[in-house]
């Protein structure tokens, strides 16, 4: 990998000090930084250029390929902070000054990548396998964070920057996290480059790119509605409602979608089980409900509930919250995962941030899920940021899976998306008493991406590779300890 950093150049002798000082490899380190930072918010911030995650993770190898580790580390702290803090500026309105804690997490794990790849370009001499081992290094460590540990968050992820985009056809065939596999590949082949080249090719593709997604687009069904089973579903943003507002909003939804088969109110609608005058209503007006409330569980705790309730008034369907939300009062995990089989097909139902996790929604596509249905809470004094990126996920579930997606959230930004991630439908926030209301075209079951398979095998690669350095480092640092004392003792001897 040209301009790689040699075991040699780890430890530079005087001279090459001399020549390029610590004060230059600080600047060098804060460019990389500032052009990170830009990368990122620009891809998060605008539509149209979410493949400026190129330019974000060109400028993170460029950190690891630095003289010194401190520079390349503290600099890839600096891009979690720079980038992780505007972005979940929310974090800090739920948790006050612990939100720098929280932060700081995210921070951790570009630091760890860019160690890591500056362990790879120390080690490694063939360039081919470092090329192969930054992408698997970054996706890895992507999928681990998101969704294996106890503080796994998969915002901010590469994926999620196409959401909205004209690229986001790329991810029904790749996925979100082979997304970020194939931008840290081609960032990678760029930074071996001299620099003017490797920065020329990386626009360049980066604009040749925008036109990939046409290769993987489906056309629009003019017969779909034909083809598939439709099912026209309501719903009415609420917070904290009591049960008379909810009868008297569902009144007034009703009255405006009399066509509506299905409506779908947010997570955490009741503090308990669904109280009998919203059941009446369904009875009265012979009309299906899903809607999120709580459920009794072991030891005087409680399950985080979807509750489906049908025309006669009866609870025949329950789906509880997958994955409880971190130092939250969000209620036990849910014991299992099953389908509705609705009067139109099989419905998954997720709650909430379960839609967040892959792990979550992969088991009701491969179930057979031909739709998702999703009660979500976001309070409105989280702010619009926190909806914005939250709104982000569904799109990205739908084009990765080919299923539509339903949406409702307390204050927003409720969805409607298509099976091909278009937003058909949407509620803006704050929105309270806002309404959405969209036909939702069951056409069969979804299936899974390319990288259901590749982000498992890059972390358990990564984590070969990590025990791997750790165990040739200590025998190293024990070989030399053990030749420091044979040679004390040669010379004590003697």
């Amino acid at each position: 990998m040209t301009g790689a950093v040699t075991q040699e150049q780890a430890i530079p002798d005087a001279s090459a000090q001399a020549q390029r000082g610590p004060v230059h490899e600080w600047r060098r380190a804060g460019v990389w930084v500032v052009l990170a930072a830009c990368c990122f918010h620009l891809a998060y911030n605008l539509p149209a250029f979410g493949l400026a995650m190129l330019g974000y993770l060109f400028s993170l190898v460029q950190l690891a390929n630095a003289q010194k580790v401190r520079p390349a580390v503290y600099g890839a702290l600096a891009v979690g902070l720079l980038t992780a803090g505007p972005q979940l500026v929310c974090f800090w309105k739920i948790f006050g000054p612990g939100a720098v804690a929280l932060w700081a997490v995210l921070a951790f794990w570009l630091a760890f990548f860019v160690f890591l790849v500056r362990l790879c370009l120390i080690r490694f001499r063939n360039p081919l396998v470092i090329l192969l081992l930054i992408p698997v290094l970054w996706t890895g460590l992507a999928y681990f964070r998101s969704e294996l540990y106890y503080l796994r968050f998969s915002w901010l992820n590469c994926g999620y920057a196409l959401a909205s985009g004209p690229d986001l056809p790329l991810l029904h065939a790749l996925g979100m996290y082979a997304v970020g596999f194939v931008l840290a590949a081609i960032a990678a082949a760029c930074a071996a480059l001299s620099l003017p080249v490797g920065a020329s090719t990386l626009l360049a593709t980066a604009l040749l790119a925008t036109g990939i997604p046409f290769l993987f687009h489906r056309a629009p069904e003019h017969t779909e509605m034909g083809r598939g089973r439709a099912v026209r579903m309501a719903g009415v943003q609420l917070e904290f409602p009591s049960p008379i507002e909810v009868v008297s909003a569902l009144d007034e939804l009703l009255r405006r979608e009399r066509d509506a088969e299905l409506f779908v109110l947010s997570e955490y609608t009741f503090d308990g089980p669904v109280p009998e005058p919203v059941k009446s209503w369904c009875r009265r007006n012979h009309r299906y409900l899903v809607v999120g409330g709580k459920d009794e569980a072991p030891q005087g705790n409680f399950y985080d509930t979807a509750f489906v309730v049908d025309p006669n008034g009866e609870i025949v369907f329950k789906q509880v919250k997958a994955v409880p939300i971190q130092f939250f009062k969000d209620g036990l995990p849910a014991p299992e995962q099953r389908l509705w089989i609705s009067p139109w097909g099989k419905i998954g139902i997720c709650v909430c941030y379960d839609l967040s996790y892959t792990k979550v929604t992969d088991r009701l596509i491969r179930m057979g899920a031909e739709a998702l249905v999703v009660p979500t809470m976001d309070v409105v004094d989280w702010g619009l940021r926190q909806h914005q990126l939250h709104a982000r996920v569904a799109p990205v579930r739908s084009a990765e899976y080919g299923v539509p997606i339903f949406r409702v959230a307390s204050s927003g930004i409720s969805q409607h998306t298509d099976k091909d991630g278009r937003v058909l439908a949407s509620a803006a926030m704050p929105g309270q008493n806002e309404t959405i209301s969209s036909t939702v075209i069951l056409n069969g079951a979804g299936s899974l991406p390319l990288d259901r398979w590749l982000a498992p095998a890059s972390t358990a690669v990564s984590l070969g590779l990590i025990v791997w350095f750790a165990v040739t480092s200590v025998s190293k640092r024990t070989r030399n300890q053990t030749g420091a004392f044979a040679q004390t003792e040669v010379d004590r001897i003697a």
